[in-house]
Formats: structure tokens, C-alpha cells, sequence
């Protein structure tokens, strides 16, 4: 009994070191591996590892996380177009920011964004309108306006009014100078007429 019992512990003690050697070994090698990764800059195996757990493939994602994934897409394809399009417009002053959301496969999605718009007047109102009427392009250029997009182009037209209401104002007014320009200069071209026809009769 003894000797089995010995023998027993000797076959023990002969896994355990061989179980110790290996897991050695393995160390070993990941830890080549990892130096070979830091030469080449390469990701190491640890860091492999981890983006496998992080960025699930399409195969390990739940039918909903799925679905989820494929809303995502979307919207950011949707969020990037919308964005382009308001970065072509001529009142856009800026790139677009965005806002992300990670994704069930690890990955950050655009799920929002904006451009910043130059809202200015100029020296006339003719510039005024001009201006005014590449914010109104910008904030509808997207196939899609959305509320925000909306309502600042509705204060561009209401601003844009009332710079065309001034032009008009000083249309006027210029037109009111000229034809008042144009009867003064009539009356004094009938007074020096009438003032020549009563020279002429008194040297008669």
C-alpha cells in the first residue's frame, strides 16, 4: 500500500512539474511574441485578445444586438451625408463635429453632428440678402433638413425680409430724389424759358 501510495504521489508530482514546464513555455512564448509585436508595432497577443473580445465578429452578435448594428449603420451613413451636405453650403464656416455610440461589435458609430453656420450682415443691405441667402442654402442643403436646419433658415428669411424691406426703402427714397430732381429742373428750365420769351417782347 505504501508503495502504490508513492507511487501515486510520484506520478502527481511528475504532472505537476510538467504542467509547470509547459505553462512556462507558453509564457515564454507570449512573451516573444509580445516582443516581436513592440518591434514591428504590431498589437501583442494580450491586446489581440482583447479587440477579439471587443470587436465581436457578426457571427458571435445576438438576432436584436444584430439589428441594433445595423440601425447603427445607418444612421451613421444618414449623420455623415447630412453633414457633407451642410459643409458644401457657402455660409458653412467650419468642418462638422460628431457625436458616437458604441456599437455591439465595438466599433464607434456617428449618431450625430453639426456644422457651424456664419450668420452676418453686411455693409448694404443688398450684401445682407446675400449673405442671408447662402445661410438659408446651408441650412437646407441636406436632403433631409432637420428642426434645427428649419428653424434657422426660417430666422435667415425673416432677417433677409427686412434687409429687402430697406432695399426696397432706399429704392424708393432714391426714386423720390430723382423725380423731385426732375421737376426742379423742369420748373427752372420753364422759368428761364418764360424769363427769355419776355426779354425778347421788350426789345420789340
Amino acid at each position: 500500500m505504501e508503495i502504490g501510495n508513492n507511487f501515486y504521489n510520484y506520478n502527481v508530482d511528475y504532472f505537476s512539474r510538467a504542467q509547470e514546464q509547459k505553462q512556462t513555455q507558453v509564457k515564454e512564448e507570449n512573451r516573444e511574441d509580445d516582443t516581436r509585436s513592440l518591434e514591428k508595432n504590431e498589437p501583442s497577443s494580450l491586446e489581440k485578445s482583447e479587440n477579439k473580445e471587443e470587436n465581436k465578429s457578426n457571427t458571435e452578435l445576438s438576432a436584436q444586438e444584430k439589428i441594433d448594428l445595423a440601425e447603427l449603420k445607418a444612421r451613421d451613413t444618414q449623420v455623415r451625408a447630412h453633414e457633407a451636405a451642410h459643409q458644401s453650403g457657402p455660409a458653412a464656416s467650419g468642418g462638422a463635429t460628431f457625436t458616437y455610440q458604441k456599437g455591439p461589435d465595438g466599433v464607434m458609430y456617428a449618431v450625430g453632428g453639426e456644422v457651424p453656420v456664419r450668420i452676418q450682415t453686411g455693409s448694404t443691405p443688398q450684401e445682407t440678402i446675400s449673405n442671408l441667402q447662402g445661410v438659408i442654402a446651408t441650412a437646407l442643403a441636406p436632403a433631409d433638413p432637420s428642426p434645427q436646419d428649419i428653424s434657422i433658415a426660417s430666422k435667415a428669411r425673416v432677417m433677409m425680409m427686412k434687409a429687402q424691406q430697406e432695399f426696397a426703402q432706399e429704392i424708393q427714397e432714391k426714386l423720390t430724389k430723382q423725380e423731385e430732381y426732375t421737376q426742379n429742373a423742369k420748373k427752372e428750365y420753364e422759368t428761364n424759358e418764360t424769363q427769355s420769351k419776355g426779354q425778347d417782347l421788350s426789345y420789340a
